[in-house]
């Protein structure tokens, strides 16, 4: 059962971390891997314009934000392309036709070792900052700013560079 799966715990944020042997970065935070800004998309770009965007600029995928902030997925050049050829999408159709919605979010104060967790199954995190907005009657609520985009190949550069033998 994944109750009783640590790794999946460890996740989804109901433990902290019970690895007893923990690598030398497991407990450096989410920040310390000085993420680029990630390009970002609005919900009506085309597949066409992604593409583009996506090629010109040298990423494999971008995350789609509505203008509320709110994330509605990752856009990948790979499944873009896939959809379009299949036939399920056209170039002209918006983003949001194969966006990829099942995505994990992680916070800059987060430890590497819970992104180690999740990037056991999934290609990529999304980092995001939670952030206190106040509407013009006075009341909050907060909104989530996507930070970047981390892939395993990041943390194993992160690891890499500052592996301490």
């Amino acid at each position: 059962s994944k109750f009783l799966n640590d790794k999946w715990m460890i996740k989804n944020g109901f433990l902290n971390d019970v690895q007893e042997h923990k690598p030398w970065w497991w407990n450096i935070k989410v920040q310390k891997l000085n993420l680029s800004a990630p390009l970002i998309l609005l919900p009506e770009v085309s597949c066409q314009k992604a593409i583009e965007i996506l090629q010109e600029k040298g990423y494999d995928q971008a995350p789609v934000v509505a203008e509320s902030g709110l994330i509605l997925g990752m856009v990948t050049l790979s499944n873009t392309l896939t959809s379009v050829l299949a036939g399920n999408a056209q170039f002209s159709d918006p983003v949001t036709k194969v966006v990829y919605d099942q995505f994990s979010k992680i916070g800059l104060e987060d430890s590497l070792g819970k992104l180690s967790c999740i990037l056991e199954n999934d290609h990529f995190a999304i980092v995001v900052h939670e952030q206190m907005q106040f509407n013009g009657n006075g009341s909050s609520f907060m909104k989530q700013m996507v930070f970047g985009v981390v892939t395993a190949m990041d943390l194993l550069t992160f690891v890499s560079r500052n592996d301490k033998k």
